[in-house]
């Protein structure tokens, strides 16, 4: 077995670096370094499935109580997923030595397909995942009717 090297290029897709299009420009942040709070708009990860009879939508949102979150549906269909992380509270006394968390509000939006029962929307908190499950409506299959053919 031999180990093979690879390079640090962003166009190698087995390169283990990720390319940031924002690394080049300059971070407005405090003394502390602690990430705005668009890095937590960002940080809300959430997978979208698609079964036969739901579109499933789960959100990693660790330490984040579900009173917290919020679920709603706009017009045309659009589902939206926001809360807001707080920061830890700052003591005088206090010397940190790494602020890694982020922190403040996320927000994320999805549009929905026309065939969901948008009245029968559920969602779930459990061990700092949110489910949302979405049920669709039975499509309905379009009735074909054979045409005998003369001559």
């Amino acid at each position: 077995m031999s180990l093979i090297r690879r390079s640090n290029n962003i166009f190698d897709p087995f390169s283990l670096e990720l390319w940031d299009p924002f690394n080049a420009f300059p971070r407005l942040s405090s003394s502390l370094s602690f990430p705005s709070e668009t890095s937590a708009f960002a940080s809300a990860r959430i997978d979208w499935k698609e079964t036969p009879e739901a579109h499933i939508f789960k959100a990693d949102l660790p330490g984040i109580k579900k009173e917290e979150v919020k679920v709603e549906v706009e017009e045309g269909n659009v589902l939206q997923i926001s809360g807001e992380r707080t920061k830890e509270k700052e003591e005088k006394n206090d010397t940190w030595h790494r602020v890694e968390r982020s922190s403040g509000k996320f927000m994320r939006r999805f549009r929905l397909p026309e065939n969901v029962k948008m009245d029968q929307i559920k969602a779930a908190m459990e061990n700092g995942v949110l489910t949302v499950t979405v049920p669709k409506e039975e499509m309905k299959k379009p009735e074909v009717k054979s045409i005998d053919i003369s001559g």
